[in-house]
């Protein structure tokens, strides 16, 4: 006689991952690919708005276009990445639920499914200009290092995280044909500097005594520490956006000195981070941050919204 299963039973099968959900294959890949964490390609924009392109359809079109290309690079990242980590995110709290981490996706598929990605997002970036295609490279290489011995360096891990949202910026620049300033790569990787160093701070005081056995980098890492890297780095981002908004090489180029009204904007970004990190335990993903707080979300986008207006209204009328 065939054994009747036993209600809310444990499958055996599944006994030693405690994060497995039972999911469909292009869904446990689509999981992985973390679609939230696109938002960290919105950078590429950069290029197109303050290269005071916005108004070209063909400039639009290549922006977006170079937009694809990162989400599907970052996709083959961060697939990597779960392979190398799987054994590690089993131990976490939350990493534990990852569809490679809990078993759901083979690490032979998710394999098969970067490469083809990075096959697909190199032949997008090349087709449309050589530049773009260096740049993506570029990007890739550099991921790829830090998912081996650089995510092993204390400071240089946050920095390489940091230099991957320059490389971004770089290709929007790049896909629309114009200048690359060097205030946006400044402000670019003190940003991104400010939300890599506030995420091992979560990471850290999340995880408690444990830090060092999920991610081995935490162990080089205080919170006494990180606190002062944090005070620098906001700082740093907010100086160097007043002097960015009121230097004569900005004024020029916009035909505007009003560009300075914005400083409220990024000024309660950060300082609402700051408020997530310090008293409501956040930090840990700055793109579910983003996506979720909605002051911070609003702030965003009004700062979008009131850049793009100051500075296309004065160029744009003189067309």
């Amino acid at each position: 006689m065939a054994r009747r299963p036993i209600p809310n039973a444990v499958d055996p099968r599944n006994a030693s991952r405690p994060g497995a959900v039972d999911r469909p294959l292009a869904l446990s890949l689509l999981v992985s690919l973390r679609p939230s964490q696109w938002t960290k390609n919105l950078i590429i924009f950069a290029g197109l708005i303050f290269g005071l392109r916005l108004d070209e359809p063909e400039a639009v079109a290549r922006a977006i276009g170079a937009f694809v290309v990162f989400c599907a690079l970052s996709g083959v990242v961060y697939l990597v990445n779960d392979v190398v980590d799987r054994e590690a995110d089993r131990q976490h709290p939350v990493k534990a639920r990852r569809p490679i981490a809990a078993g759901e996706l083979a690490t032979g598929s998710a394999l098969v499914a970067a490469l083809g990605l990075a096959a697909a997002g190199l032949g997008g970036a090349f087709w449309m200009g050589r530049a773009l295609g260096a740049v993506a490279a570029g990007y890739l290489a550099l991921l790829a290092l830090y998912s081996g011995p650089l995510k092993r360096l204390v400071i240089v891990d946050v920095l390489t995280i940091a230099m991957g949202f320059v490389l971004r910026a770089v290709a929007g620049a790049v896909a629309v044909d114009v200048p690359i300033s060097h205030w946006l790569l400044v402000l670019t990787i003190m940003l991104a500097l400010f939300l890599g160093f506030s995420k091992r701070r979560h990471e850290l005081t999340s995880l408690g005594g444990q830090a060092a056995g999920h991610r081995v980098i935490l162990g080089e890492y205080t919170a006494q520490l990180l606190d002062q890297m944090i005070a620098i780095v906001a700082a740093a981002t907010l100086i160097a956006y007043v002097i960015y908004t009121i230097s004569p090489e900005t004024i020029e180029k916009f035909g505007t000195e009003q560009l300075g009204l914005t400083l409220p904007f990024p000024a309660y970004g950060i300082f609402r981070y700051l408020y997530l990190v310090y008293r409501k335990d956040g930090g840990g993903s700055p793109s579910e941050a983003l996506l979720t707080d909605r002051p911070l979300l609003i702030c965003v986008g009004l700062w979008v919204l009131a850049v793009t207006a100051i500075i296309y209204a004065g160029p744009l009328a003189l067309r």
